[in-house]
């Protein structure tokens, strides 16, 4: 079963923006663009398990090339979500699997678990 999240043209280049596919009340997952590469993640620090954006939609450091967490400035690299500085150094956020079809629409999965770049 898939999700609609969005279209490709919804999410700024090199950009973020969050979702809340399964009505939680809160955005869940969360998608990163670079270009016509996308990756999702879900919206959960690995370090205590906190939201990461400090504002809506707000996932990114100001150059747009690395995931913030909000909670403690630990920082993940966009396409890994390896964490590469902060007190999760070597974990990685959760991956969620995308599906990009032809005409732009982003789907994911019901449950993510793993990742899928276009």
């Amino acid at each position: 079963m898939t999700v609609r999240l969005c279209h490709l043209d919804d999410l700024p280049d090199r950009g973020s923006r969050g979702f809340d596919p399964q009505a939680a009340g809160h955005d869940t997952v969360f998608l990163v663009r670079h270009g016509r590469q996308v990756w999702g993640w879900v919206n959960a620090c690995p370090h205590y398990g906190t939201a990461l954006a400090w504002r809506k939609n707000a996932y990114l450091n100001a150059a747009g090339d690395r995931i913030v967490c909000a909670a403690h400035g630990a920082l993940f690299e966009v396409d890994t979500g390896k964490c590469t500085l902060g007190p999760c150094v070597g974990d990685s956020l959760t991956p969620v699997d995308l599906q990009i079809q032809e005409d732009g629409t982003i789907q994911m999965t019901a449950q993510p678990h793993s990742t899928t770049t276009s």
